[in-house]
């Protein structure tokens, strides 16, 4: 098993914390090299500049996700020149009436090598092998939705 961690830091700046009224705003720790600002979404109070867990959520799922594909790919002898995502994680309430991230669409955008190309039902079956082996995905269950472009 692999252990993956990171270190999380909030301090309040407010004279006491009372509801409504402190900062979400903290700092995520990756590798003790590279430091993220983290906030609430701005739907939340949260700081537009700042990352908001749920796009953390979206980022890391297309991140697996193009790492999965990528990997089939080399082994498929396709030659992929770049990869582009636009993924969007969608909040709502969950069949038990909480708050959640009740859906995150992937719109992967592939392009291969001058003179190479695969059909539309190849290149959505990758996609969708990419998406089954995906450990994010697999962590995600239902919730990932992939529309090739």
């Amino acid at each position: 098993m692999s252990e993956l961690s990171i270190q999380l830091h909030w301090q309040r700046i407010e004279p006491e914390l009372r509801a409504g009224s402190y900062s979400n705003q903290h700092t995520v720790h990756f590798n003790d090299s590279f430091e993220l600002e983290v906030d609430a979404a701005p739907d939340w109070g949260g700081k537009p500049e700042n990352t908001n867990p749920e796009q953390a959520l979206a980022a890391a799922l297309s991140s697996c996700h193009m790492m999965t594909f990528l990997a089939l790919a080399a082994k498929a002898g396709w030659p992929v020149a770049s990869y582009h995502d636009h993924a969007v994680a969608f909040l709502g309430k969950n069949p038990k009436g909480q708050m959640s991230v009740t859906r995150i669409d992937l719109k992967p955008v592939v392009r291969f090598d001058t003179g190479f190309s695969v059909d539309d039902a190849k290149l959505a079956e990758m996609q969708d092998r990419a998406h089954r082996y995906c450990f994010i995905a697999n962590t995600l269950a239902d919730s990932v939705e992939v529309n090739v472009g």
